[in-house]
């Protein structure tokens, strides 16, 4: 149930934008959510759905894109990212340490909105 208010959040953003640009409709929107939420495309669609009534985003689809974890190594600074199932496994390029900070892989991002 906590795709609810992140929803309400990425309407707001979208309808916020859209109307900034002049947009009429809005017909889709990719959003980029990191591979450790728990979010789930089918719920935050479905809330889409109900709370976009009567806006110029109504029935539009919600693209999610799931982005990669992105660590930083502790002994030589390297960012690096790693797939969800790499979590446990996964060691710098640079040093191969498995010593690392998570830096991201729970946020999500409006990416961009297809529209007319």
């Amino acid at each position: 149930m906590h795709e609810l208010p992140v929803t309400k959040s990425i309407l707001q953003i979208v309808l916020r934008h859209a109307e900034a640009q002049g947009v009429e409709k809005v017909h889709a929107i990719d959003l980029s959510i990191g591979a450790l939420s728990d979010l789930e495309a089918e719920w935050l669609q479905s809330y889409f759905d109900h709370l976009s009534k009567d806006t110029l985003a109504e029935g539009a689809e919600l693209r999610v894109h799931r982005s990669a974890l992105t660590f930083k190594c502790e002994p030589c600074a390297r960012e690096y990212t790693a797939k969800r199932e790499e979590l446990d496994t996964a060691t710098c390029p640079g040093c191969g340490s498995r010593d690392a900070a998570l830096m991201g892989g729970t946020a999500y991002t409006v990416e961009s909105m297809e529209a007319e």
